[in-house]
């Protein structure tokens, strides 16, 4: 244990010494004010428009702006269940007189991660997780860490134990900046209003049954949970291509091209069987939470969680089967 911790801190040096995770800070430094100033700015406007203040009448507005939207003969079936599924949704918060969208930092810091768990968050994961081993073959560092007298899993493992920390501070640090700075436009205000979390899709319809109150922070919580674990399985899945890949580009371009790419697939072939089992239409958790439809029809949060586990697990087997057994000398 004590050779294994020493390699993590080691590990964990050497990505700082890269400045990757500053990067990803430094991004997210940059984006999070453009995003919150974007958005105070819109609200702001639109009150100016439409003279609208109060968040029922605001609501109210909303729900019959999308009817009037569903009488277009043109929209396809998916978006018309869509849009009617979040009709019904307005009115059960309006009938119980809850604004689903209480102002405030905790309500930016919980809708950032709604819109960047699928994405976002993953590129930023993406960035440190393809260099973690491709580029010790890169530079040649690979040849100085291997001739130590320690076993190729516990190097592997340290580097997997790095990746798990600096992901978990990228989204720690995406959940802390979200809240901090967006106070700053929006107040440090609706922590304890309530919320209601539990809907579900059964059969094309909203299901509402175990529909409960919890508090502002604690469904802030459950969506940083949860984006915590599509971060996780993004970031093995990168793991296992930065163990196959020797160089950190070609690394990034694979993952770059597989997420996006399986993003358009979801978007796209939802009727295809094979799509319930790529790991992209598994990543928006979030989702299940917060009462938006899943990706495809029957999915739950279960037995999204059970295919990104088993992705997860089956990468993790790769990667230290390869790196283990592969000549990483030659």
């Amino acid at each position: 244990m004590r050779n294994l911790y020493q390699l993590t801190r080691n590990e964990t040096l050497k990505v700082l010494r890269k400045k990757r995770f500053l990067v990803v800070m430094l991004i997210l430094a940059v984006l999070i004010p453009l995003f919150a100033y974007g958005q105070y700015h819109d609200q702001q406007k639109m009150k100016a428009q439409t003279g609208v203040t109060d968040w029922r009448a605001e609501l109210g507005k909303e729900i019959t702006e999308t009817e009037r939207r569903l009488a277009n003969p043109t929209l396809d079936e998916a978006r018309r269940t869509q849009m009617t599924l979040r009709i019904e949704q307005n009115k059960y918060y309006l009938d119980r007189d809850i604004n689903p969208s209480e102002p405030g930092a905790t309500t930016f810091a919980r809708i950032f991660m709604q819109f960047g768990i699928s994405l976002f968050l993953p590129l930023l994961v993406i960035v440190i997780a393809t260099d973690i081993v491709s580029s010790e073959h890169q530079d040649g560092t690979i040849k100085l860490l291997l001739t130590r007298p320690v076993k190729r899993w516990r190097i592997l493992m340290s580097k997997y134990l790095t990746l798990l920390i600096f992901t978990t501070l990228t989204v720690l640090a995406m959940g802390v900046l979200s809240f901090l700075i967006s106070g700053i436009f929006f107040g440090y205000r609706g922590w304890d209003a309530p919320m209601l979390t539990g809907f579900s899709i059964v059969n094309g319809t909203l299901d509402a049954d175990n529909v409960r109150v919890i508090p502002h922070w604690h469904l802030l919580l459950m969506n940083y949970g949860l984006g915590w674990i599509a971060a996780i399985a993004v970031a093995t899945l990168s793991f296992m291509v930065s163990v196959l890949v020797r160089g950190t580009a070609t690394g990034m371009g694979v993952m770059l091209a597989v997420l996006i790419g399986g993003s358009i697939m979801v978007q796209l072939a939802t009727d295809f069987p094979l799509t319930k089992y790529v790991f992209t239409t598994h990543l928006n958790l979030a989702g299940y939470i917060n009462g938006a439809p899943p990706a495809v029809d029957g999915l739950t949060l279960g037995y999204s969680l059970a295919v990104l586990a088993v992705w997860s697990a089956a990468s993790l087997a790769v990667s230290f089967a390869s790196f283990t057994k592969r000549d990483v000398l030659a």
